[in-house]
């Protein structure tokens, strides 16, 4: 009989999940993602004024109503009813792959293949951008189920991995041609970057505060929140910051884990309010 210590198994998970992506090792990359390809990202469906036939439905289908009476010759057989019909939010990744951002990167977006591959999520449609000096859109290699293929491809598309950074540039390049496209239906959109911009504060500002107000909900993953004593000194950080719904950690696989949580309450802040009190 093969006796399995099942609590040291699930101690050396335990510390998975708290561990920075940076200080795994290759072996715990490895079971890092098997890990992240098992999360789930559920979300809640949005208000809707478009209605669905439904016996128990509180509002009347005066629609339905009258065609049965029409066809019944003027006579009421029943009152017909509605519920609102679910309306799913599309989710938008906005993804650094940067030099200081490259192994967190690499992750997230190992994460972000799960969920755009999982059924019953209830997304609409997840869009995946990567930007570093340009902008990049890398959805379609979602769709493919072999996960490494899928990172390769990506990579091969985004020619500026581990390179600068440009945020603004990009964020204006996300706003101009893309925004219209896959801002739709409530869109909920995940900023993955440490905020160390090279390019223009002002045009940063403004960049980031039109992402804002195309958004349902703006959630800002930073990793430098992995340090106790993080404060708000980079100048993108500082400008970033006032116009995010929330600001969270992303640097293991807790912190991904309660995106789910951030996503589904909407008065979650994260750490925005305790750092804006800091500028």
């Amino acid at each position: 009989m093969i006796e399995i210590d099942a609590a040291r198994t699930m101690s050396g998970e335990e510390r998975l999940r708290t561990l920075d992506f940076e200080q795994m090792s290759t072996a715990e990359i490895a079971e890092a993602k098997r890990m992240l390809a098992r999360l789930a990202l559920p979300v809640k469906p949005l208000p809707s004024r478009r209605g669905e036939a439904s016996p128990t439905g509180r509002r009347i289908d005066a629609r339905r109503t009258l065609r049965a009476v029409m066809r019944r010759g003027g006579e009421i057989g029943r009152i017909h009813r509605a519920r609102p019909r679910p309306r799913w939010p599309a989710l938008v990744v906005l993804c650094d792959i940067s030099g200081s951002m490259s192994q967190y990167s690499r992750m997230v977006l190992h994460f972000l293949h799960a969920v755009a591959n999982q059924k019953g999520a209830g997304w609409a449609r997840v869009h995946a951008f990567t930007f570093g000096t340009r902008l990049t859109n890398i959805t379609r290699h979602l769709a493919t189920r072999d996960v490494d293929v899928a990172l390769a491809a990506a990579g091969r598309q985004a020619q500026d991995w581990e390179g600068g950074t440009r945020i603004g540039d990009c964020l204006h390049a996300f706003n101009r041609d893309w925004s219209r496209r896959v801002m739709g239906q409530g869109a909920v959109v995940l900023l993955i970057t440490d905020g160390l911009d090279r390019g223009d504060p002002a045009r940063l500002a403004r960049e980031i505060e039109r992402l804002h107000l195309s958004a349902r909900r703006l959630i800002w993953l930073n990793p430098l929140l992995r340090w106790q004593d993080f404060a708000p000194r980079a100048q993108g950080i500082k400008v970033m910051l006032p116009h995010v719904d929330s600001f969270r950690a992303g640097h293991s696989i807790a912190t991904l884990e309660e995106l789910a949580e951030a996503i589904s309450r909407p008065d979650d802040t994260g750490e925005k309010a305790r750092l804006l009190a800091a500028l």
